[in-house]
Formats: C-alpha cells, sequence, structure tokens
C-alpha cells in the first residue's frame, strides 16, 4: 500500500483542490456549445441538455454508495483508476458524433467523477483536524466554484475556434496530467479501513437520512446549486438566440455567474463566526429582491446587461448560502467523512438535475422573464426548506445540551 509521505502532504492537498472542481468542469466547459452541438449532431435542444442531467444523476447517484467503497478499500486506487478512465470516456466523446454513445460516455464519466470527488473531499478529514479541517471544507464551494468561471469562459473559445469536441478532449488531457501528478506524489491518505459489511454500512446511510438537519441541508444546497445550473442550461440559447451573441460572450457571462458564486463562498468564508440563521435569513431578503427586480425589467427593457446585473446578485446569494451548508453537512458525520462526503455531493447532484431539467424544460425557458419565474419558484422552495432546516437545527443542539 503507497501511503502519502509527510513532505508530500503540500502538493497533494493542491492536487486534492485541483481535482474538486472536476465534476463542474465536465458539465459547464461545453455550455457554450449546447446550440452547435444540437446542429452539429441534427438533435434537439432537450437531446443536449439531458446529457448534462445524464452525466450529474450518474454522479450523484453513485456518489451515494461510493463512499461506503472508499471507506473500505481507500481512496488512491479507486481514484487513480477512476482518472484513467475518465481521461478515456472524454476522448470517445471528442471523437464521438452519435448522441446514444455520448450518454454512454457521461454515465461512465458520472461514476468516475463520483470516485474521485468524493475520495478528495474525505481526504481532506483524513489528514487535518480541528481548526485547520474546518478551514479547508469552508474552501470547497470556493474552490468548487473556479469551474463555473473558468469552464465555460474556455469552453467559448474552444468552441469558436476548434468545435464542440475540443471541449472533451481538453477534459481528457488535463485529466491525463493529473493522473501522472498523483502517480508521482499521491498515495492513500486513509489510515483506519472499515471492515466492508452491508448490515453495519446500511445503518450508517439509515442514521443519516433519517436526520432531519443533514437532509433539509442537502435539499437547500441542491436548490442554491439548481438556480447556477438552470442559467447553465438555459443562457447559451437566450444569450445567442435572443440577444444573438456569440459562444464568446456566452463564455463571459458564465464566467461572471461563476465569479458571483466564488464571491458568495468568499464572503461567506469571511462572515464565518457570524451568527448562522441570521445571515442566512438577509441572504434570502437580498436574492429575493433581486429576483423580483430580475422579473420586473424582463419587458421591453430587457437585455443583456440587466440579465447579468440580477444573475451576479442572484447567483452571489446562492453561493454565499451554499458555502454554509455545504461545510454543515460534511461536518455533521466526522466519523464516516467517505460515506457523508458521498450522500452529500451525490444528493447534490441528483435533487439539482431533477429541479434544474425539469425547470429548464417545463417551463421552457427562452427569455429572461421564463428565468425570473423559474427563480421565483426555486427561492420559495428555498424559504421552506430553511425554515424546516432551522427547527431541525435547534432541536439537535438542545440534544447535545442535554447530553452534555
Amino acid at each position: 500500500m503507497k501511503f502519502i509521505k509527510e513532505n508530500h502532504h503540500g502538493i497533494s492537498t493542491i492536487l486534492a483542490f485541483a481535482l474538486i472542481p472536476l465534476s463542474g468542469f465536465a458539465t459547464d466547459i461545453y455550455i457554450p456549445s449546447l446550440p452547435s452541438m444540437a446542429a452539429d449532431l441534427n438533435v434537439s435542444n432537450a437531446a443536449v441538455q439531458l446529457s448534462l442531467l445524464i452525466f450529474m444523476i450518474a454522479s450523484g447517484s453513485s456518489q451515494w454508495f461510493v463512499g461506503s467503497l472508499l471507506d473500505s478499500f481507500g481512496r488512491y486506487r479507486l481514484g487513480m483508476a477512476a482518472l484513467l478512465v475518465f481521461t478515456l470516456a472524454s476522448l470517445s466523446i471528442g471523437l464521438s458524433h452519435n448522441i446514444q454513445l455520448i450518454y454512454v460516455m457521461r454515465v461512465i464519466q458520472g461514476i468516475c467523477v463520483s470516485l474521485i470527488v468524493v475520495g478528495k473531499r474525505a481526504y481532506f478529514v483524513d489528514i487535518y483536524s480541528g481548526e485547520k479541517l474546518k478551514h479547508y471544507t469552508s474552501m470547497f464551494s470556493i474552490i468548487w466554484a473556479t469551474a463555473p468561471i473558468a469552464a465555460p469562459f474556455l469552453g467559448g473559445y474552444l468552441q469558436t475556434a476548434f468545435g464542440w469536441s475540443s471541449n472533451f478532449y481538453f477534459l481528457g488531457i488535463a485529466t491525463l496530467i493529473l493522473f501522472v501528478l498523483e502517480l508521482k506524489y499521491g498515495g492513500e491518505s486513509l489510515r483506519t479501513f472499515h471492515p466492508f459489511k452491508m448490515e453495519p454500512i446500511l445503518k450508517v446511510y439509515g442514521s443519516m437520512i433519517r436526520t432531519p438537519d443533514f437532509v433539509l441541508g442537502l435539499v437547500i444546497i441542491a436548490l442554491c446549486y439548481s438556480m447556477v445550473i438552470v442559467y447553465g442550461m438555459t443562457s447559451p440559447f437566450i444569450i445567442e438566440h435572443v440577444f444573438h451573441q456569440s459562444p464568446v460572450v456566452t463564455g463571459y457571462c458564465s464566467l461572471l455567474s461563476g465569479l458571483s458564486l466564488m464571491a458568495g463562498g468568499i464572503i461567506s468564508k469571511s462572515l464565518i463566526n457570524r451568527p448562522f440563521s441570521k445571515k442566512i435569513v438577509t441572504a434570502l431578503v437580498v436574492q429575493g429582491v433581486a429576483i423580483a427586480g430580475m422579473l420586473s425589467t424582463s419587458g421591453y427593457s430587457a437585455n443583456l446587461y440587466t440579465l447579468m446585473a440580477f444573475i451576479i446578485v442572484i447567483h452571489m446569494v446562492s453561493g454565499f448560502i451554499f458555502n454554509n451548508l455545504f461545510a454543515y453537512c460534511l461536518g455533521r458525520f466526522q466519523k464516516n467523512a467517505g460515506i457523508a462526503s458521498g450522500i452529500t455531493g451525490g444528493s447534490l447532484y441528483v435533487i439539482t438535475s431533477f429541479i434544474s431539467y425539469t425547470m429548464a424544460n417545463v417551463l421552457t425557458i427562452k427569455t429572461q422573464a421564463l428565468l425570473a419565474e423559474a427563480y421565483i419558484v426555486m427561492a420559495l422552495a428555498l424559504w421552506g426548506a430553511f425554515a424546516l432546516f432551522t427547527r431541525a437545527r435547534m432541536a439537535h443542539q438542545r440534544t447535545l445540551a442535554l447530553a452534555q
């Protein structure tokens, strides 16, 4: 067994942070290419949007189960195998012009990403503790937000210069480089391996999904991420077809969206010691005002600038709330970090995929007004989920106080 060397902890941590946004890169990098993919493959807009949904469901549902495998068999070997297979699947998509084969490869990519990302999130719990662990986990959503910042921005240029296939070639080459670096500097971070016995593992899963504050936290982060994904799925068609801009402009707009998401995470980290409920309620109010403004300006005055002005605020608040609740969910069960990481990430992707795909296609979002209406529905659900979460969290705190 190859364990991480003490003098490699620094570079291993950097590599872990580099791999955490991989799931976002695998979805966001070809967002500016969606209209071109639909035209080139001779399929509908919904068909290429479905490739996003398929990846998210495969990744999310896999994460529910891979945590127990990673806790039993370790992070390193499974992660290395997943990196290599992800590379091959990415190159296969780039070479393919068949939408059905692309769907199959996206399923494979999703499963591989779940092994990689869950293992890297659990890595921090394996290696660090106390304030240092809290510091690193609070950075997760900030690092993760680099994907919606950089990926569509890069994808817009790749699409313009080389076509949609180049996005997947880039993913394949990038993950191959990370595979080589992991081979040289990485290693196993898990020191205590849990026996792979179904009965105790199922008991742990059952305990987690019966914990109200944990489950409601998952719903909240999924709703926050859904706002970003709905924008990502629909903005290329709004920006390129309604406002008649290029894929590069779509990439720049996605860059602003991602920067807003990251800014929300950074603000959240700077306010980490402020009262939890008070700062979330304030954020929800700000977001509600921005959504109302977006709807009110969606008539004849609607243009790219009004759209992006409100998107920046809405996504910044989503990043703020997401960062708080994501760290809460990951830290809720420290004795079973792999399983907790898997359930958190998995539920995020599965719930988000259904919410976002439903919003994008049931409402048939093609204008700023329809996007604003989708945000209203998600914001109302967010308010209700947070009210229930607050009640469950207070009950948990009272139980801990009585136990002491």
